[in-house]
């Protein structure tokens, strides 16, 4: 029974010395080991063994790619206090050194306890460095720039700890609710201001086409009438060549035209007028005393032309 029981921890000895000993490193990651508190070796991805409880695990280090945010505050060069937030990509470096000790992987454990304060760090100091030169709207124009300017600074600084700053981004740009509310009502009348120089210029150009248009109209009536007119001086001139050869007096002819103009316009009146009042000679027998009158009228003009 004892023999049993023996058998069964050295068993359960063999199969915890095996599990301690035997570790699978995942891909895009590298273990750190130390033995007895120093550094021993550096194992990438694949099945290792090691030494239980002489060798362990110091380190797990990524090596994808990672991302922090962070939010940031600068002053412009026209003194308006902004707030940015600024994403960095960065990975530790693969960059074989020398030897061992001057890789990036070694570096980024033993050389710096916390990567992304120490990062922060610097980035406060290229964006206060870099913001005071720009007016505030050169930081929107501009920000891409800024932010490569302060990857380069970085990036020289996180090297010399084993990691590669890959990125920066300024994600976002904060203002004042003063300046901002400034700006919008800056904004705001620019665009009213182009609006209505718009809409004035679309008001110049109908009343100009209207006026155009009058004008063509005008024209185009004006030569109507006059059209007219030397149609009716025609028609006339062959009414009275007419009536005249017939043997008729030009004193009989014009009364004669003059009367029936008279009754063309009254049939023509009783026809389409719409005034509902007209004005008569109160006794008709004087009718050719008006017709008298108009043609004497007539020849009054003719002698002082």
């Amino acid at each position: 029974m004892a023999a049993l029981i023996m058998a069964i921890i050295v068993l359960l000895l063999l199969i915890w010395l095996l599990s301690a000993s035997i570790f699978v490193v995942q891909q895009q990651t590298v273990y750190i080991i130390e033995r007895f508190g120093r550094f021993r070796r550096i194992v990438g991805a694949g099945i290792h063994a090691r030494i239980p409880v002489i060798d362990r695990i110091a380190k797990r280090v990524e090596l994808r790619t990672l991302q922090d945010k962070f939010d940031l505050s600068a002053k412009t060069k026209d003194n308006v206090t902004i707030t940015m937030t600024v994403a960095v990509q960065y990975r530790v470096s693969q960059q074989p050194g020398r030897n061992i000790m001057d890789s990036g992987i070694y570096r980024s454990y033993y050389a710096l306890a916390d990567p992304e304060d120490q990062m922060k760090s610097y980035i406060i100091d290229a964006l206060r460095s870099t913001v005071p030169q720009f007016n505030l709207d050169s930081v929107f124009d501009e920000k891409d720039a800024i932010a490569e300017n302060v990857r380069q600074q970085v990036a020289s600084h996180m090297i010399q700890y084993g990691y590669e700053v890959v990125g920066t981004l300024i994600q976002s740009i904060g203002l004042p609710r003063d300046v901002e509310e400034a700006m919008n009502s800056i904004n705001a009348a620019e665009r009213e201001k182009i609006a209505t120089q718009s809409r004035a210029e679309a008001e110049k150009i109908r009343v100009v086409t209207e006026a155009t248009a009058r004008a063509d109209a005008m024209k185009e009536a004006g030569r109507g009438i006059a059209d007219q007119r030397k149609a009716i001086a025609e028609g006339i001139k062959d009414s009275l060549s007419t009536i005249q050869e017939a043997g008729v007096t030009t004193g009989e002819a014009n009364e004669l035209f003059t009367f029936t103009q008279w009754t063309d316009m009254m049939s023509e009146f009783a026809r389409e007028g719409k005034s509902s009042t007209v004005v008569l000679p109160s006794d008709f027998k004087q009718t050719a005393s008006m017709f008298e009158q108009m043609l004497a009228a007539s020849e009054a003009q003719q002698h002082k032309n």
